[in-house]
């Protein structure tokens, strides 16, 4: 596979979809999930159009969050979120992207994160470099987390689950003794897309879902940092959650998230 002309090729799948995306901001619930989650009528608009589009273009399949799809430990899959970030979306924050990331044998080797009301569009293959609206980015550098802006989901502290609450707020409290500059962007894709850019130098996911990450990560990793799970694994389709941060940085984190110790404790 040509893995540039795979991304071109779905480059101008995401532009069609660019209009509806910010025609439809402030868009109602229109489908009720799990929790207190929803999807939008843009979400399952943007999902099938984007969809459709890209099978025709590239003869790959894809899973997307609304409606599923092909397996993510396929071959080649897409993995696709059409509104990335939908509680600001509904809301009117322009904090919301269009998420499509590119797996081979589950491993993300493209990534591309279009961000339309900054105006901003990350794309990436393999080896890098970071593209940012077309344009070559440097590799990040080796940092300090002291330094550093984190990214970090947002949580109510007495939620139960994989992560509870007070877990959570036990990791960014001893986060905070080293770095107080957290951001709660609530746009995943939108963490790991700047975490790449080098505009935070590390961001801590608590969810599980492929299509949150996959983009982002192939993002992250081309750009020169590291993404792992919060147990310092790898990354990989079925992880439960995710690390990702510049080189020097991940390494901090990691340690904290160690000393913090296991979620089943709190």
């Amino acid at each position: 596979m040509d893995l540039e002309a795979l991304v071109a090729e779905a480059s101008a799948v995401l532009d069609y979809a660019v209009e509806p995306f910010l025609s439809g901001h402030r868009a109602e619930s229109a489908v009720s999930k799990k929790g207190n989650d929803f999807a939008t009528e843009v979400d399952l608009a943007i999902e099938r159009q984007v969809v459709d589009a890209l099978v025709k273009a590239t003869g790959i399949e894809v899973h997307g969050e609304e409606f599923g799809g092909a397996d993510v430990e396929s071959p080649w899959v897409w993995v696709l979120d059409p509104v990335d970030g939908t509680f600001n979306y509904a809301a009117g924050s322009p904090l919301a992207g269009i998420l499509l990331g590119l797996l081979r044998d589950g491993e993300p080797v493209a990534g591309l994160t279009w961000l339309p009301f900054i105006g901003t569009r990350y794309t990436a293959v393999v080896g890098g470099p970071l593209m940012k609206d077309g344009e070559p980015q440097p590799a990040l550098e080796p940092a300090s987390l002291a330094d550093a802006l984190i990214g970090a989901g947002s949580f109510s502290a007495d939620s139960r689950g994989r992560f509870p609450g007070r877990y959570r707020v036990a990791v960014l409290e001893n986060l905070s003794r080293l770095s107080s500059r957290f951001r709660m962007h609530g746009s995943t894709g939108l963490d790991l897309a700047y975490v790449a850019d080098g505009i935070l130098g590390g961001a801590i996911s608590f969810g599980s879902h492929v299509w949150d990450h996959a983009a982002g990560v192939a993002l992250v990793r081309a750009a020169g940092g590291i993404v792992t799970d919060l147990a310092g694994e790898p990354w990989v389709p079925a992880s439960k959650s995710a690390l990702a941060a510049a080189p020097g940085v991940h390494a901090e984190i990691l340690e904290i998230l160690r000393s913090t110790g296991q979620p089943e404790d709190y």
